[in-house]
């Protein structure tokens, strides 16, 4: 996942600036060069979160009342 990231965030920059080149109209070339940025943003959380290290999955919790005492006559 780290790859990809790193590999969608110059395709944003890219398609901003191909934006500012193509586009002579200024609505037009806003629009896709706020997709751009966007593209990069996404490809910045794709890098960041390929990059984290996995927590330590721990065994759930059980919800109080449901312990050891399932079961057993009251006293």
């Amino acid at each position: 996942m780290k790859y990809a990231g790193l590999l969608v965030m110059p395709t944003g920059f890219f398609l901003a600036m191909a934006a500012l080149i193509l586009f002579p109209e200024p609505g037009l070339r806003a629009s896709f060069v706020v997709c751009g940025l966007a593209v990069e943003i996404l490809g910045l959380g794709v890098a960041v979160r390929g990059h984290m290290e996995r927590r330590p999955e721990t065994p759930p919790v059980p919800p109080p009342g449901l312990g050891k005492t399932r079961g057993a006559p009251p006293r």
